[in-house]
């Protein structure tokens, strides 16, 4: 078995382009940015950030009660609406044969700083009971098997901000392994946190222009100076294409391959010739049977940092010489660090399903080092087969090729 035989018969997204999968596609398709700006609150700095639009709690129902960390609150939002797009009723199946696998890059963060400044401020008797089981990494994965009563393999992967794309990649296996036949799979993240703030700033790796939030992630373009940092999640079912028929029910688009691979280089750093990126598109796409001719969309992973988007124009330009579109869509999102993967996983199974090639937000002026095919308005094509892009800190690289069922 191999991963052309996997569909994703469900998505779901809880992101700061808009609550639910339609809300998020029609402002990426806008090409319409998030970003504010938010002024220093210490310990926190001024900072960009793009956040998730206020929800009702009662939303997330008996799972309050766990007090879930935000990014679990995320994931039990995308995770349900995940479902209905699939057709699923948890309490109907059986739960032995669904897994969960997310992927996070920072974990119950929210929790984690929130819980270490009561213990410094007051001393361990102000600290919440849960701070220990809501902070804990695996805490995501577990919030969403106590949800639907999934009994199957669980897991929380950290590939840093190709997170959500290698959690899809694990699914991919447990089903090609047989150890399940349902998948809920995707990435949450939400460290919009004094700690990720400082953090990243501390590296250089945000951008200052606080001036203009909305134009401030600009992917590939000549005066980028950065990310903004970004939460949400986004969750994908996945069913072996047999098993989906069988219940009758619709595949939105096929993942046919995943391929991963680490650079080996340097822990914040990319290979600046993009290697070890090239060599998991070369796995994704010899898992699928197909050549880079057969590629006609790429969502880039393109956080608009000067360093990280030279090393993956690179990578794509000598791969791809017949420039096939490539878009980036996290100036609309934000950088959703471990969700990232998922959320553009979603957005490219909706590319291929709808025909439309996303826009990339805030390009005025191509880096001359930049060889691309960016479009900056919403194109209608017919697509085949197309790539959704992940890296992360530590040269960790995820790549999924996604085609139309």
């Amino acid at each position: 078995m191999t991963g052309r035989d996997v569909c994703v018969t469900g998505i779901g997204m809880m992101t700061p382009a808009g609550d639910g999968w339609a809300a998020g596609w029609e402002r990426v398709c806008k090409a319409l940015p998030t970003a504010v700006f938010e002024q220093e609150m210490p310990p926190t700095p001024a900072h960009l950030a793009c956040r998730v639009a206020p929800f009702d709690p009662s939303r997330l129902g008996q799972a309050r009660a766990r007090k879930p960390d935000r990014c679990a609150q995320l994931a039990l939002l995308a995770a349900r609406d995940a479902l209905v797009d699939a057709g699923l009723e948890p309490s109907r199946w059986d739960g032995a044969r669904v897994a969960v696998v997310v992927g996070c890059g920072s974990g119950g963060s929210g929790t984690l700083e929130t819980e270490h400044r009561a213990m410094l401020a007051s001393g361990p008797q102000d600290m919440s009971p849960f701070a220990v089981p809501t902070s804990l990494s695996n805490s995501m994965a577990a919030q969403l098997t106590i949800e639907f009563g999934a009994t199957g393999p669980s897991h929380t992967v950290n590939t840093a901000c190709a997170s959500g794309a290698t959690a899809i990649g694990t699914a991919m296996d447990l089903l090609a392994l047989d150890r399940c036949d349902i998948a809920l799979a995707g990435g949450a993240d939400a460290a919009i946190t004094p700690f990720y703030v400082a953090g990243y700033d501390r590296i250089g790796a945000l951008s200052h222009r606080f001036a203009d939030p909305a134009g401030a992630l600009r992917p590939f373009d000549r005066q980028r100076d950065g990310f903004v940092l970004g939460e949400g999640a986004g969750m994908l079912v996945l069913e072996r294409a047999a098993d989906a028929r069988a219940r009758g029910a619709r595949a939105r688009a096929r993942i046919r391959g995943y391929g991963a691979s680490s650079d080996a280089h340097h822990v914040v750093k990319p290979r600046p010739d993009g290697s070890g990126l090239k060599a998991a598109v070369r796995e994704a796409l010899a898992q699928a049977g197909a050549s880079v001719r057969d590629v006609s969309h790429i969502n880039a992973h393109g956080t608009g940092t000067p360093v990280g988007d030279r090393a993956e124009a690179a990578a794509l330009a000598s791969l791809f010489p017949h420039h096939p579109p490539v878009t980036a869509t996290k100036p609309v999102t934000g950088h959703l660090l471990g969700a990232a993967g998922a959320v553009e996983a979603a957005l490219t199974v909706l590319t291929v399903e709808q025909g439309l090639v996303p826009p990339t937000a805030n390009l005025e002026e191509l880096d001359p080092a930049v060889d691309l095919h960016i479009p900056t308005e919403c194109r209608p094509g017919r697509l085949g087969l197309a790539l959704s892009m992940s890296t992360g800190f530590g040269g960790q690289n995820a790549v999924l090729a996604i085609s139309p069922d």
